[in-house]
């Protein structure tokens, strides 16, 4: 009986250990293939490791606009800085017309303000001054040297003055009246009104509210900022080229996103300096163009000076390149969806393109608008070293 016990116990550990090594070596397949299956999944990623993926619905919703690259013409280019400044001729001094204390036509008349022809901007009284409304002296220098005309004409008539001292009164009579014109198409019951001789805007006030005037003194600029002149001041280095540009780019200081060209502001060429300012060592050199209300006179400019025109360039949007540690790159179209960061070495640019040195060919297609996406898309897509598969 024992032998029969021995037995039946020695076949089930038998029987246990073959079904144990089994399981065994089917654990070991399956690892065997989920390491097969990772590693070449991992050969497949890193066979184009420079590949980005950006799908058609990333790219609409982003903006992206793509270029095609092609030689084109572009224009030498002198960078520098200069101001924008009030054509001549586009703005009048508004001046007193009579002795007294200024009142302005309420808190509306300051820098900037709006006016009209004609329209009144300020009052002049003489109220309450010890030598009186002026107004009011001419009014009856005018009445006096009227009567005594009109006197002058009989008595001329019966020969009884000269023809000589009639035409001394004649004039006394036609200059009191001019003057007493001026003030009386300007008179008002407190004083005498100033009028915008211009539609414009107010550019600078001289005089603040309440301050005595004399005639003739200085009361306010007013400006049509119609025309605007661009002035740039060159290096002495540069003056060789000065003769070749007739065109040129700027960039406001409070608007560096905004280039404005003046070949599309009927913009001309003015002068240029003969020489250059002892005190600064540059040359001035002027431009005129039309305002499209959108610039700022006396606001300081970047200036892009245009010259030769270089054919056969390769150039891109300045939009298109980004900077890495001092590298320049580019983001090119492989595919719909695949696109690739490409280095370039970029040379000088017109406030709006930027010509490329080298890393570009006729034919390639580049990301024009939308490369801080292209670019955060390439970041996320990067697997870090750190990062294993352990099961």
């Amino acid at each position: 009986m024992k032998k029969h016990i021995y037995a039946f116990v020695m076949v089930a550990m038998c029987l246990s250990g073959c079904n144990g090594h089994e399981h065994n070596h089917d654990d070991d397949e399956q690892e065997h293939a989920h390491k097969y299956n990772h590693t070449h999944e991992g050969e497949g990623h890193d066979e184009h490791p420079d590949e980005i993926e950006f799908t058609k619905a990333q790219a609409e919703a982003a903006g992206l606009q793509i270029q095609t690259i092609a030689p084109g013409t572009f224009k030498q280019v002198i960078r520098t800085s200069g101001q924008i400044l009030a054509a001549q001729g586009d703005e009048t001094m508004v001046v007193a017309t009579s002795n007294g204390v200024i009142s302005f036509a309420g808190a509306a008349v300051a820098d900037g303000a709006a006016v009209r022809l004609g329209e009144s901007i300020a009052t002049i009284s003489a109220k309450n001054l010890l030598e009186g409304d002026p107004t009011e002296k001419v009014r009856i220098e005018y009445e006096t040297a009227l009567k005594e005309y009109r006197r002058a004409e009989g008595l001329i008539k019966d020969n009884i003055i000269s023809a000589k001292d009639f035409e001394q009164i004649r004039r006394r009579y036609e200059t009191v009246g001019t003057a007493y014109k001026a003030h009386a198409d300007n008179a008002i019951p407190n004083g005498v009104k100033i009028t915008a001789p211009l539609t414009g805007y107010i550019k600078n006030k001289w005089v603040n509210q309440g301050e005595y005037v004399s005639v003739g003194q200085p009361i306010a600029v007013i400006s049509q900022n119609k025309l605007l002149q661009l002035r740039a001041e060159v290096p002495e280095k540069y003056y060789s080229y000065l003769k070749g540009i007739h065109d040129a780019n700027f960039k406001p200081a409070y608007d560096s996103h905004t280039v404005y060209k003046l070949s599309e502001l009927n913009g001309r060429l003015l002068s240029f300096g003969k020489a250059s300012n002892v005190a600064s060592f540059y040359i001035p050199i002027t431009f005129e163009f039309n305002n499209t209300g959108e610039i700022i006179p006396g606001s300081f400019v970047e200036i892009y000076l245009l010259s030769t025109v270089q054919n056969n360039v390769i150039s891109v949007p300045i939009s298109a390149l980004t900077e890495e540690q001092g590298l320049y790159f580019v983001y090119l179209q492989l595919e719909d969806e695949v696109y690739k960061k490409q280095e370039v070495a970029p040379g000088e640019d017109d406030g709006e393109r930027v010509r490329i040195l080298s890393g570009l060919k006729s034919g390639d297609r580049i990301v024009a608008k939308g490369v801080y996406q292209v670019k955060l898309a390439a970041i996320s897509s990067i697997v870090p070293e750190a990062h294993t598969h352990s099961h």
